[in-house]
């Protein structure tokens, strides 16, 4: 990334390095696959240990690094469509995780049990007549998908080249078996085929053993993986379990941050975060912008009640990553068009607390905790996770509160519609009045969000982004959510031969092939 010049304020005494940031999101993809945290920064220790092993130059340490930690950026892009297919998305991928993902048979028996689950034994045929039909389009598709969001972010984020195109053979093989363009050997960059052994290994040799995992070393070589870098891992592997045992991942990975690090300040810091928050949001259909909406409106709020600057800016910062933990619970669950059962919510309840354990370990992030973590507590000890009675001297936590219901109560979910502007207002009104919410908090919100003096009106008409018309941002922002050209076209009383051809041109307008990629670029113009 380059320089930044636009001063501005950090998040605490303690600056925000970019190793730091990214070995954040490298926890919640760990969160994704239903991995202890870390599990992916003892993939990058591996990768790093084979790149010296190997004798490989800078460059390619350097790009290892980065890829391996950001392997699985693209992960929350399409998180929904797992889900539609398999149910629980984060189960299924840590079932297959050890799996050779180059002998498509073994990936297989997993993808027919998790897709036929739950199904009366009738149905099941049915279900394997259509993985089998279907199979290879929707993998190409899905992995497609993951791979042009992760490149998408990684752009923002400002990294070399080099980074970007070794993330787009996330899913690829050494023998051409994986997906999306079933590249094969050296096609592959070399960083990546570094990253498709580490993680692997740390895999098998966490959930099984490391002798298991030096075994798999040998057996898949020349097929699953470059055969000189297996033969590298099997040949050093049984010391490097070893020393990993001995190490603290988040320590020893930023020991080995390139130099010079990255300092992330001012309006270059807004925008890392702000990547962020769109990576949280694309986890689901309706969570798409839900983080920009609550760091615009609190911090909007927290103006208008008077915090000072520093204070304003730490609530939209916080307000960016407050859901971070949400990558832990299931598609399942956010995107089950039924009331939660208790245990459902159980799950549901962890985010909070999967947001704070993922920014206590960078000083700078932990700064943001006791308004992050702090989202879903209650001036009355009826919020959760930890069940607080938020402190009223903390206004700035008690505004981002209040800002999370509103926008929750104002965003269509998978169970209910929005409520109206104002059957909202008024029911923030009552939590006010009730002390479940503070009163200063909530009437900050409701005047920011409207609810006061009006607006006054420019009379100006509003140009949309991408060149995009009026029906095609309606069209746009129904697909972004998830719903077929048929759904789109019941919704606005128009042909499904129409609904498709509007997206078709939306996606060449604004040059994505993906529904999560368009998703994210209506995220970040604000249409979502």
């Amino acid at each position: 990334m380059s320089a930044d010049t636009s001063g501005g304020h950090p998040i605490s005494e303690v600056p925000l390095r970019l190793g730091e940031l990214v070995a954040t999101l490298a926890l919640a993809q760990d969160n994704a696959f239903g991995q202890p945290l870390e599990s992916q920064l003892r993939s990058c220790l591996l990768a790093t240990w084979m790149c010296e092993a190997a004798g490989v130059d800078d460059q390619v340490r350097e790009t290892t690094y980065w890829v391996a930690l950001l392997r699985y950026l693209g992960c929350t892009g399409h998180a929904h469509e797992v889900a539609t297919v398999f149910g629980d998305e984060i189960a299924i991928r840590a079932q297959t995780l050890v799996h050779d993902a180059a002998n498509p048979a073994e990936v297989m028996r997993d993808v027919v049990a998790f897709a036929t689950a739950g199904h009366p034994r009738e149905e099941r045929d049915g279900i394997v007549r259509m993985l089998q039909e279907q199979a290879h389009e929707w993998a190409v598709h899905n992995f497609a998908s993951g791979c042009e969001v992760a490149d998408m972010l990684a752009q923002r984020l400002d990294f070399e080249p080099s980074v970007r195109e070794a993330l787009a053979y996330t899913f690829e093989r050494w023998n051409g078996n994986g997906y999306p363009s079933h590249a094969e050997g050296e096609a592959i960059p070399l960083p990546m085929r570094i990253v498709h052994v580490s993680h692997d290994m740390e895999a098998i040799g966490r959930l099984l053993s490391p002798e298991q995992a030096l075994a798999a070393a040998h057996d898949r070589r020349d097929r699953t993986y470059d055969p000189a870098l297996a033969d590298l891992f099997a040949a050093h592997g049984a010391g490097w379990f070893e020393r990993l045992h001995e190490t603290e991942p988040w320590d020893a990975v930023l020991a080995l941050e390139p130099e010079p690090h990255h300092l992330l300040s001012g309006g270059e810091l807004d925008e890392a975060l702000t990547v962020v928050a769109d990576f949280i949001d694309l986890k689901s259909p309706y969570m798409n912008g839900h983080s920009r909406r609550c760091a615009s409106l609190a911090s909007d709020a927290a103006r208008i009640l008077g915090l000072a600057d520093d204070a304003v800016d730490s609530l939209r910062r916080a307000a960016l990553v407050h859901d971070f933990g949400t990558t832990g619970v299931p598609n399942s669950i956010w995107d089950k068009p039924a009331p939660l059962t208790r245990t459902e919510f159980d799950r549901v309840e962890l985010h909070p607390m999967l947001t704070e354990q993922m920014l206590r370990r960078s000083p700078a992030l932990a700064a943001l905790n006791p308004l992050a973590s702090t989202h879903h507590e209650r001036c009355d000890g009826s919020g959760y996770h930890k069940r607080l009675r938020a402190n009223a001297d903390d206004l700035g936590a008690c505004v981002l509160a209040a800002t999370e219901v509103y926008i929750g109560m104002t965003s269509e979910r998978a169970d209910r519609e929005p409520l109206s502007a104002a059957d909202a207002a008024g029911e923030l009104r009552r939590l006010g009045s009730e002390g479940v919410l503070e009163p200063r908090a909530t009437r900050g919100v409701l005047v920011a969000a409207g609810h006061g003096e009006p607006q006054p009106n420019t009379g100006k008409r509003q140009r949309n982004p991408g060149g995009l018309t009026r029906r095609e941002v309606e069209v746009l922002r129904l697909a972004a959510r998830g719903l077929t050209a048929r759904e789109i076209a019941d919704r606005l009383y128009i042909s499904p031969k129409t609904a498709d051809h509007h997206i078709q041109h939306i996606y060449g307008k604004i040059g994505v092939s993906t529904r999560a990629a368009a998703a994210l670029w209506a995220m970040q113009h604000t249409l979502v």
